[in-house]
């Protein structure tokens, strides 16, 4: 459960790689508790404390220019380029408009590669066209046409 900005609380799945690593790291914690990093005291770690040590693990990493923010921005491409839809990667990262995911992810060539390769697939099969046009506009009858490559 996650509590958001406008203060309701929202659900989020998580695969079972983060999930074997949150199990692992509340098993070594202070003790049970609701959250996934307590403080000392097994209460909520305030978001400056958890910014200072997200920042010291970069620094340890020798990791430069790399924000917290840009999380998202490499969870929403990483989805994109295997192929995840827009929607669901909306409803996963909480944006409020597919607009949005727009700005998070992005493709790189090889990422669309897939996509284009369903062509290859069709090849051989005729395939209708001209469906959206008049049968004036198409200068015949018929209303299909068979075209193959």
């Amino acid at each position: 459960m996650y509590e958001q900005k406008n203060m309701c609380v929202d659900a989020l799945p998580l695969h079972k790689t983060a999930m074997g690593i949150l199990r692992e790291k509340n098993t070594i914690s202070v003790g049970p508790n609701d959250y996934v990093f307590p403080n000392k005291m097994n209460s909520r770690l305030g978001t400056r404390n958890l910014l200072w040590a997200f920042y010291l693990a970069l620094e340890r990493a020798g990791i430069e220019n790399f924000r917290f923010h840009d999380i998202r921005h490499t969870f929403a491409t990483r989805l994109v380029q295997q192929g995840v839809g827009i929607y669901e990667v909306q409803k996963l990262g909480r944006w409020k408009s597919t607009s949005m995911v727009m700005r998070y992810a992005h493709h790189y060539p090889e990422s669309l590669l897939s996509s284009i390769e369903v062509m290859d697939r069709i090849q051989d099969k005729p395939v209708i066209t001209n469906l959206s046009q008049s049968q004036n506009q198409r200068g015949y009858k018929s209303h299909l046409r068979l075209v193959t490559p």
